[in-house]
């Protein structure tokens, strides 16, 4: 509330106090602040005091709010003789006064009424002349400091204006004043705070001022400012604090280091508490008291400003911070006076938050009062120990008469609480007595456990609970300790922090130790005897707890886990397959790293085995020899326990998968395969939500049992000295099947360690093997026509080879086996490793009949491998080819005889031809030619020798070979040509039947080693009919074509033959000719020449020999040179009424002459500007109306060797054409 002083008529002024100070603050006021700050709006409520001299501000006075910020000066003078007499000289005098303090804010109010101009008629002057002559004397250059205020106290509109210029005129001159001043203040303020450095400055002083400041933003309700204030000088204090702890100390300090002589707590029912305020101003505060003080002004800001829950927070912050500034400060405090202040604070920021808050606000914003609850049962704890009240045998005379200290140090108890349960009558009742302590601390900690467990902060409740817990181990009651212990634990465990693990256990085992709970003890014993974070000795000593336990005598045995005794690193097979046969020796080694501190010697170590009878194994190798599923070596995780998958603790084990194989028992094949898991009893188990995860961190392991009547690996007496360990099984191997290591078990007297577990999986199999006999190549490709290796492979399994005993190979005329006299047999041991071991070497008696080739096999013992070769002999079939790059052909299947088994045994082998035989006919005008090409498509270089070529019908007809080496080399992916010319004496015949037949070897073999090869082909229609000759003559008048010129092309059709059998004429011309069409093309694909005109057509000619039918077609060469002539086609024309040919198979011969283009399609053949004019030859090329059925002339081209061009290859010179060409030269 602002101060304003009146002088002049006092009287009047009295009058019209209540108005002025009840309307001034009702309407706001624009705030415009300096230094850019955010102008706000503020009611100015003023307090209005006479004026005296003593209120004005003396020199050096940094009050703020002491002093008036306003003067004013009240008149309601209207006559002239008074004004001049005694007003005048009145205003002179108050104006000299704040001229003289420097005061510069004032303001004078002219009161005007018609009550004062009844009275004074005669000497009154108008009201304007008085006001202005009060303007000339006094407001020369400030007329608005002169204000007329016209019948006040009248309900008048002219009243109500005159009130309403007057309110804004003082609001603005008020506000004007304040601002200015404040702004002188923040500036003395500022440079105050800058000689905190020099001598002599204290910060009681500065804290005075500031809050000065604090204190007008409050009464301007500006409590976000007020707030920041002491913001300032809570964190200017406490970076002194900091900096007297890192060396550098101020004088002013020493008043903050004397020694507490009372702990009160804070007090926050108060606006102001002027006791300690005081205290501060006198520099006698302690540390305490100034804290207290800052806090309880900042908790009242802060619950104006509706935050209560910042009020607990920045509370648990100071709580925290004073008693580090105390050691800072080296202050010397009474032992639990510290405690007995944390706590009454606590309580005491807490009522005041219930005071200002619902329960429902409570409850929802328990997460920011939780802290403090925590806080103050930890103290509250800290005071029981101290004064002797949480002991079994109760507070000593020391213990009380600490407790009177402490009592006598809280004071009296305040006038705001003596009617209330406050924190000062808790705490007294509190240390009074055990039963009032043990109420008082168990309903705080319940308490402060349910608000966390409200806000899912469970770490925090357990660590409550712990808390709690050795509270009720010091009063005797270790079961409900060890409640709160567990739970504690787990905390710990799930976030990894191995020294409260190690604390929290340690607690654990005294607790069980009262209670006699053995087995817990024992296992909560072999955990901390395992704890690397225990010494030595302690370690030893829970050690030694379990062998006292171990040769005692009781009538049962007390089962614990292993993880807390031992770990699984390792586990390792011989030999590595973990895969053998029946009766053969496997051996496991395990590793293990003792976790005790001492040498412990074990009476067994056993691991039982869950065996799976293999049904898949008499029909083969069974599922081992398939797929490998145990690995020699299985490293186990030892950063966790090895009886859990090394997932989350809480996951429990994982899926363990095994595949299924149904096979059929006639011949061993795949009919289905499936999946199955092997462990459904641990993963479909109910898990109980409150017991502990299966790790060794475990505060209680879970229950682990033994199966009863499984199969063992078992070693007796064994030694564990700690670290690692080895320990050697023999494993059972007598019936076949899959046997999985499921639990490990290690007897120590009266106690056993259990391995509940074990993951990964590991498991070895044991297979019964049926007699194998495998037969196959010893090298890729088999080649026919030669001798060729094949190794027979005979695993014996679980049979014996006696003397005797024989296969019976069927023989077959294809694939006859070759005799030998020196065969032999070598026998192995496949289980000896990788490398099989070699056991012997035989010769085998072999002897064929007819039809049956016997094999006499040496001795062979079960589970041995023999092996032996046999050279069989592929016969090539006469006549048989194929175009593909390797020929395949595959012998007729063998049987095989084994007296092992009531089934024969079928062989196929697949060999492949090396040769890639084709033929070709060639014509030279009449004369006829047969070409052979052999391609050797195989890896091996061959020798040819004996090449003949033989028809089988004709004996007339001769074969001249035009070969002139005997033998010739026929290396890899390489051919050889043969030639041969065909003469006749009188008539070719249409069809031929050839041989072809030749001797081959591999390279540098001797000539005994020769094998036959034969090639079987058939040619028709072999007889030239048609011969075929062109020539090209040059233009009228020219010795040589040119280029861009017309030549003429002269194409000459000549049959050189008389009809022969078979050969069908389509018409008959008037002299009883028989005649046939043909079709001639003349095209050219090199692009070399142009036809113009007609460029093909139909000629009839008669079927007699001799006959001829010349064609001219005009021809333009398109380039000069040597150009080789147009290509020219002739076809065989066949009317509607004609039979469909039967063509022959254009592969089987190829005609490497001048009428290779007959191979082309007919639809190329079409493609010309001539065909495309005449529709009777164009229809010849649609095939839709074919297979529609509809009869239609066609084309049909004429057999290998049956037309042949005499002009084909011919060239012809062209010269080029004569062209004049002008070239402009420009020279310069």
């Amino acid at each position: 509330m602002f101060s304003l002083s009146g002088a002049g008529d006092q009287g009047l002024f009295t009058s019209l106090y209540t108005s002025l100070a009840q309307q001034l603050p009702r309407e706001p006021m624009e705030w415009r602040r300096t230094y850019g700050r955010a102008p706000k709006m503020i009611h100015l409520e003023a307090n209005f005091v006479q004026f005296k001299e003593e209120l004005l501000p003396k020199e050096g006075n940094k009050a703020l709010l002491t002093f008036p910020f306003l003067h004013i000066y009240w008149t309601d003078c209207c006559d002239t003789e008074m004004y001049k007499t005694s007003v005048k000289e009145e205003m002179m005098r108050w104006q000299s006064s704040l001229r003289t303090h420097g005061s510069a804010d004032w303001v004078i109010i002219v009161v005007e009424t018609n009550d004062t101009k009844k009275k004074n008629k005669t000497n009154i002057l108008p009201r304007s002349s008085i006001v202005d002559k009060i303007r000339s004397d006094f407001c020369n250059k400030q007329n608005d400091r002169c204000v007329v205020l016209s019948d006040p106290l009248k309900d008048s509109s002219r009243s109500q204006e005159s009130w309403n210029a007057l309110l804004l005129k003082l609001r603005t001159l008020l506000l004007m004043s304040f601002t200015k001043n404040l702004g002188r203040f923040e500036d003395d303020m500022r440079t105050l705070r800058e000689k905190r450095t020099q001598p002599g400055w204290s910060f009681c002083e500065y804290f005075m001022v500031q809050e000065e400041l604090a204190f007008v933003f409050e009464m301007l309700q500006q409590f976000e400012d007020a707030l920041v204030q002491y913001d300032e000088l809570d964190a200017l204090f406490t970076q002194y604090v900091l900096n007297f702890g890192a060396g550098d100390t101020a004088n002013w300090l020493g008043s903050f280091c004397a020694p507490v002589r009372s702990w009160s707590g804070l007090l926050l029912r108060r606006p102001i508490d002027m006791e300690k305020r005081e205290g501060i101003q006198r520099g006698e505060a302690s540390l305490l008291d100034l804290r207290s003080y800052l806090f309880s002004r900042q908790c009242t800001l802060l619950i104006f400003l509706q935050r209560p829950w910042e009020v607990t927070q920045r509370a648990l912050e100071l709580l925290h911070n004073c008693v580090q500034e105390l050691r800072l400060l080296e202050v010397s405090v009474l032992e639990g006076a510290l405690d007995c202040w944390v706590f009454l604070s606590c309580l005491e920021v807490l009522h005041r938050i219930e005071g200002c808050c619902d329960q429902a606000q409570l409850a929802a914003n328990c997460s920011h009062t939780v802290g403090l609850w925590a806080y103050a049962t930890d103290k509250l704890k800290s005071l029981g120990e101290h004064c002797g009240l949480v002991s079994e045998k109760g507070p000593t005379s020391e213990d009380l008469n600490r407790t009177v200290d402490l009592l006598a140090g809280l004071g009296d108890e305040r006038p705001e609480t003596s009617n209330l349960q406050s924190p000062y009558k808790k705490l007294k009742e509190a240390l009074s007595s055990v039963e009032a302590f043990e109420r008082h601390y168990l309903e705080l900690s319940h308490a402060a456990m349910e608000m966390y467990r409200a806000i899912g902060r469970m770490r925090s409740a357990r660590l409550v609970g712990k808390s709690l817990a050795e509270f009720y181990m010091r009063k005797g009651d270790p079961e409900r300790a060890e409640t709160l212990l567990q739970e504690a634990l787990k905390s710990y465990v799930s976030e990894g922090w191995s020294l409260p693990v190690t604390h929290t256990r340690k607690q654990i085992a005294e607790c069980q130790k009262l209670l006699g709970r053995t087995e817990d003890y024992l296992q909560t014993s072999a955990l901390l005897a395992g704890d690397v974070n225990l010494t030595t000795e302690e370690r030893k000593h829970f050690c030694q707890e379990i062998l006292t336990f171990a040769s005692e005598t009781f009538t049962h045995k007390v089962t614990l886990s292993m993880s807390v005794f031992a770990q699984l690193t390792r586990l390792q097979f011989h030999p590595a397959t973990a895969s053998v046969h029946s009766g053969a020796n496997l051996r496991v080694e395990l590793t293990l790293r003792c976790l005790m501190p001492m040498s412990v010697r074990i009476e067994q170590v056993a691991a039982i085995i869950h065996f799976d009878v293999d049904h898949g194994g008499t029909h083969g190798r069974s599922k081992g020899a398939q797929r490998q599923t145990s690995p020699g070596t299985v490293e186990f995780n030892q950063d966790k326990s090895s009886a859990c998958p090394p997932s989350s603790s809480f996951t429990g084990p994982s899926l363990e998968l095994d595949e299924i194989h149904d096979r059929s028992p006639s011949d061993n094949s795949l009919n289905s395969a499936g999946v199955v898991c092997k462990n459904t009893h641990l993963l479909l188990r109910r898990h109980d939500s409150n017991s502990p995860p299966n790790t060794s961190n475990c505060v209680s392991p879970p229950a682990v049992a033994m199966k009863e009547g499984a199969q063992m690996l078992k070693v007796q007496d064994v030694t564990l000295e700690p670290g690692i360990n080895s320990i050697i099984f023999t494993a059972p191997s007598e019936q076949p099947g899959t046997y999985t290591l499921r639990q490990l078990c290690a007897t120590v007297g009266q106690v056993q360690f259990v391995l509940p577990h074990m993951y990964p999986s590991v498991q070895y199999e044991v297979y019964s093997q049926e007699p194998q006999l495998t037969v196959e190549p010893l090298a890729e490709p088999l080649l026919a026509g030669l001798p060729q290796i094949v190794k027979f492979t005979l695993l014996t399994g679980h049979y014996t080879v006696k003397k005797g005993v024989a296969l019976q190979l069927s023989n077959t005329d294809t694939m006859p086996i070759l005799p030998s006299t020196s065969c032999t047999a070598r026998i192995s041991n496949p289980a000896a490793g990788p490398y099989p071991n070699l056991v012997g070497e035989s010769v085998l008696s072999i002897q064929s009949s007819e039809k049956v080739t016997s094999i006499s096999l040496p001795p062979t013992p079960p589970y041995h491998t023999l092996e032996f070769q046999l050279e069989v002999l592929c016969i090539i079939p006469s006549g048989y080819h194929q175009p593909d790059q390797y020929s395949l052909f595959a012998c007729p299947q063998m049987s095989i005889d084994c007296p092992w088994s009531i089934y024969s045994t079928l062989l196929a082998l697949t060999f492949y031809i090396p040769f890639k035989t084709k033929h070709s006919l060639l014509s030279a005008g009449n004369r006829k030619y047969m070409q052979v090409c052999v391609q050797n498509v195989s890896d091996v270089t061959f020798m040819l020798a004996e090449v003949k070529l033989t028809e089988k019908q004709h004996a007339s007809l001769e074969l001249q070979s035009l070969n002139t080496k005997t033998q010739q080399l026929l290396c890899s992916k390489h051919s050889v040509f043969c030639l041969w010319e065909v003469r006749w004496k009188d008539d070719l015949p249409s069809c031929l039947q050839c041989v072809f037949s030749a001797n081959f070897s591999p390279l540098n073999q001797e000539i005994s080693a020769f094998k036959p090869f034969h090639y079987q082909f058939q040619l028709e229609r072999v007889t030239t009919l048609y011969s075929v000759r062109a020539e090209i003559l040059p233009p009228a008048g020219e010795q040589h074509c040119r280029s861009g010129f017309l030549c003429g092309l002269e194409v000459c059709i000549t049959r050189l033959s008389e009809p022969t059998e078979g050969e069908m004429a389509e018409e008959t011309d008037t002299d009883g000719l028989k005649t046939t069409k043909l079709m001639y093309e003349v095209a050219d694909s090199s692009s070399n020449w142009a036809v113009c005109g007609k460029s093909s057509g139909m000629v009839s000619m008669p079927m007699r020999a001799n006959a001829t039918h010349k064609v001219q077609i005009e021809v333009m060469p398109l380039f000069a040179g040597h150009l080789p002539f147009p290509k020219i086609k002739v076809l065989k024309y066949l009317p509607h009424t004609a039979a469909v040919a039967i063509q022959p198979d254009p592969d089987s011969c190829v005609e490497n002459d001048s009428l290779s283009l007959l191979d082309k399609t007919l639809d190329d053949q079409a493609d010309t500007a001539s065909i495309r004019s005449r529709g009777s030859v164009h229809s010849v090329g649609s095939g839709d109306q074919q297979q529609r059925g509809v009869a239609m002339p066609r084309l049909e081209p004429f057999s290998p060797g049956q037309v042949f061009n005499n002009s084909h290859a011919r060239q012809v010179l062209v010269l080029p054409a004569t062209d004049d060409h002008i070239m402009e030269v420009n020279a310069t």
